[in-house]
């Protein structure tokens, strides 16, 4: 995680922002009084996002703990796909 002020960063902003995009930094915007800012990238934050969700909903969580203990255990199953072909 980096940390930067408020003026660095807008001296600085393309390399931030790079930073932020280009190497999945999470970066803290140091402002007065203590009101901080925190920049991430778009992706980033819709993983976020999409963590919270699955992670909300007790049957989604419950589902996904229950598939981790049998891969876990070694119950797995592999399956052939099939190609299908592309009818117009």
């Amino acid at each position: 995680m980096l940390a930067v002020n408020y003026t660095n960063l807008r001296d600085n902003m393309k390399s931030y922002m790079d930073k932020v995009t280009d190497d999945y930094e999470t970066m803290i915007v140091t402002r007065k009084n203590n009101k901080n800012v925190v920049m991430l990238s778009e992706e980033s934050y819709n993983n976020l996002i999409e963590n919270i969700h699955v992670m909300g909903n007790k049957d989604n969580y419950d589902w996904l703990m229950e598939s981790k203990a049998q891969l876990e255990k070694g119950k797995i199953a592999t399956h052939e796909l099939t190609e299908v072909d592309d009818y117009e």
